[in-house]
């Protein structure tokens, strides 16, 4: 077990942010990868209270990082549904011994599963993505740091520290290992292609990232806003959210969404080919950081460990899955658009 622990000190941070005594238990929330999310009631309201991942906390750009999603959440609410982290003595984060949180209002609504997703929800978030991709966030001075040294993952080395500890991954991933590299170094080329058309968006608007009351929806979880190709951040986010239980695309869906965005945003010119193979950079990347908290690299607990493992039989498999689709896809939207 690492050294680096969660804190969780809530009646000491309602105290200091005076927002009321608790009521009851805090209550964990699933559905997030990286941090832990808890409701809180208290005798002036209800929050939702994000405790920030430690080990992620040590990271040289994690605070720098995590402000500037603040700021761009914060003007893209004046165009878009989104919830921004609430503001105490002049700043959104806040510490109490160590342990960083991010505090929201409480939003009644849920987030949809595969089967309740539908055309129209699908045509309403493209819409609200363009909306994001033509929002002006240049007073924030965010520097596009986007490097086109783009390294390729040391695939080779998780796999012998997986067989050094024969953990339960290890045969799928011996079993594609040779075709990551590969994968990879087409995405890298890839995205060097698509880096001269950057904005700044939300980056990870798949569903459970939606809340919806009724058939409103607000955006949350901004901590990974930044730059990225719009082209390919509508394909990506069109896949989340026409995908079923069983990862498969649902085509109707993943064209209603692209129409949606298309018509708020307009014309659409790309070259989708190089669009969706340097989609593979983000499966890759929470891949490699699956493995760390898998293997422990970088991971503050066993609940941690179990998740890590858990998401690198997944994210092999959902790789596998979208190395299949590329092709069916880019007819798609060759003949759509």
């Amino acid at each position: 077990m690492s050294d680096i622990q969660y804190n969780l000190q809530f009646e000491k941070l309602c105290n200091i942010l005076q927002l009321g005594d608790i009521l009851g238990m805090p209550k964990a929330i699933p559905g997030g990868f990286l941090h832990r999310m808890y409701a809180i009631e208290t005798t002036q309201g209800k929050y939702a209270i994000k405790a920030l991942n430690p080990k992620i906390m040590l990271r040289p750009v994690a605070m720098q990082h995590f402000m500037d999603s603040e700021r761009i959440v914060n003007i893209a609410s004046k165009n878009i549904p989104a919830l921004p982290a609430k503001k105490f003595n002049g700043t959104f984060m806040q510490e109490i011994d160590n342990q960083f949180y991010l505090v929201f209002d409480w939003v009644d609504g849920k987030s949809l599963k595969p089967n309740e997703i539908n055309i129209v929800h699908c045509e309403k978030i493209g819409a609200i993505l363009a909306d994001i991709h033509m929002t002006d966030f240049s007073e924030l001075g965010i520097i596009n740091d986007w490097s086109d040294n783009a390294q390729i993952t040391d695939w080779n080395y998780y796999l012998q520290k997986g067989q050094e500890n024969n953990t339960v991954w290890i045969n799928l991933l011996l079993e594609i290992i040779d075709k990551l590299y590969d994968w990879n170094a087409q995405a890298n080329k890839s995205a060097g292609f698509l880096a001269s058309d950057m904005v700044i968006s939300h980056r990870d608007s798949d569903p459970k990232n939606v809340m919806w009351n009724q058939t409103n929806p607000i955006i949350i979880d901004w901590e990974a806003a930044g730059y990225i190709n719009p082209m390919q951040e509508l394909t990506k986010t069109a896949i989340y959210w026409s995908e079923n239980e069983m990862g498969n695309i649902d085509k109707e869906r993943f064209l209603a969404f692209i129409g949606g965005y298309k018509k708020r945003y307009g014309t659409l010119q790309a070259n989708w080919r190089k669009v969706l193979v340097s989609g593979f950079l983000g499966k890759f990347g929470w891949l490699e950081y699956s493995l760390k908290r898998s293997l422990w690299i970088e991971c503050t607990d066993k609940e941690e460990q179990q998740m890590g493992t858990e998401q690198v039989i997944g994210t092999i498999k959902e790789i596998i899955r979208y190395a299949d689709m590329i092709s069916e896809l880019e007819k798609w939207l060759n003949n759509e658009i």
